[in-house]
């Protein structure tokens, strides 16, 4: 992949080492059934399992991810998705294909701007399922600009968000990396907003999110999962990256509400 000047949350396959669990997504608890719409991808280099992400369906066949799980053109060479909550015990063949409880994807693709800027600016991505999951409920997009509102809102500080996903539950420095937490269940925490609309680091493009012990947070592997607007099954943004490589501190969220992104979405949507 493309070089980034910031910590992607997307994680090595080969890297992956189960320790004991800790409580989070980091410092979150297991979501069970709360999120069924939320599921684990895989992308394959060369038609071997290279890295995780996790998405969520949009309807039956559409998942919303990150830019950098879909990839530039023919960045991947194959990619699924996996639908149990706890695809650690579950049912399957992870991360290869074929198995039950797993559906192949027939198209993939990144925001179209996204090979030609730094990753954070564009870190949209959208995959059309081979198969349907049927669901009761899927995630939903936002209206245009909605959350320019909580720039201005007295106590933004308490705004909650619900940001699901399959990713490590704690990670450590490269010396310690075999300590990682890397259980493959989806789980759940509730960051608070730190940052909006601040010209620079964050833009108008992105959100910096909580990660703490206190809210819990996202961690490598996370990559491409929700952050529901509070409660809502409203797709604020998709975690796109970190700060440091222990997953503390902030998390970074591209925003889903601006008109280009939302055009991007739906032209896949309508085309697929």
């Amino acid at each position: 992949m493309k070089k980034r000047l910031l910590v992607i949350l997307i994680t090595v396959i080969v890297l992956f080492v189960a320790a004991v669990p800790a409580a989070a997504i980091t410092d979150g608890h297991p979501d069970g059934e709360g999120h069924p719409h939320v599921v684990l991808i895989i992308m394959d280099i060369g038609g071997q399992p290279a890295y995780r992400c996790s998405g969520t369906l949009l309807s039956p066949t559409i998942v919303l991810t990150a830019g950098h799980c879909a990839g530039a053109p023919d960045e991947f060479s194959g990619m699924r998705i996996f639908t149990e909550s706890n695809v650690q015990d579950g049912d399957n063949t992870y991360p290869s294909a074929g198995g039950p409880n797993s559906i192949e994807a027939l198209d993939w693709a990144a925001h179209p701007d996204y090979p030609d800027y730094p990753f954070i600016y564009n870190d949209v991505g959208m995959i059309q399922l081979s198969e349907s999951l049927n669901l009761d409920e899927y995630g939903t997009l936002p209206e245009v600009d909605q959350l320019d509102v909580l720039k201005t809102k007295r106590g933004k500080q308490n705004t909650t968000f619900t940001a699901v996903g399959y990713g490590l539950q704690e990670s450590f420095p490269d010396a310690a990396s075999w300590k990682n937490v890397a259980y493959k269940i989806r789980y759940v925490a509730y960051p608070k907003l730190i940052q909006i609309n601040v010209p620079g680091f964050t833009g108008d493009f992105s959100l910096l999110l909580s990660n703490n012990p206190n809210t819990g947070g996202t961690c490598f592997g996370d990559s491409g999962g929700p952050n529901f607007l509070g409660d809502s099954n409203v797709v604020a943004g998709v975690t796109s990256f970190g700060i440091n490589s222990n997953c503390a501190g902030t998390g970074g969220v591209f925003r889903m509400d601006r008109q280009n992104v939302l055009d991007f979405v739906n032209d896949f949507i309508s085309t697929h």
